[in-house]
């Protein structure tokens, strides 16, 4: 759980500084962050939470 808010926090603050910088569109964020809730209503989800948490545990070198 703790991985999972630290990822969303992070995304979030990277397309904020995105939409700022002008790199992204207020439409393609849009577009992206819906495709990120639909996605997590599939079946790839659990799939895509264990990757996150393999990722997360290379980086904190346990």
């Amino acid at each position: 759980m703790i991985v999972s808010v630290s990822a969303v926090l992070l995304l979030a603050v990277v397309v904020v500084v995105l939409l700022r910088q002008r790199t992204v569109g207020f439409g393609s964020a849009l577009a992206c962050t819906t495709f990120g809730f639909c996605l997590a209503t599939t079946g790839m989800a659990p799939a895509l939470t264990q990757a996150l948490h393999a990722v997360a545990g290379l980086l904190s070198l346990n």
